[in-house]
């Protein structure tokens, strides 16, 4: 079993973190904690945006292919 969030699990704890920063929520002791986090967060979201788009790259042609054939 993996330790990577899924999509949701990930997105929804990146709002969680910036809506503790829109209430003021965050005390200046976790303050560098919780933005790390959230950093963090945010490069592994591009990450997988990047490798999606990859695979969606090299199946469109697979796709158009098919398509063709029909």
């Amino acid at each position: 079993m993996s330790d990577t969030p899924t999509w949701d699990e990930a997105t929804k704890e990146l709002n969680t973190i910036v809506s503790s920063f829109d209430e003021g929520e965050v005390s200046v002791d976790d303050l560098f904690q919780k933005l790390e986090r959230a950093t963090a967060i945010i490069e592994m979201l591009e990450a997988r945006l990047t490798e999606t788009e990859a695979k969606v790259e090299t199946l469109t042609p697979r796709i158009a292919k098919v398509a063709d054939e029909e």
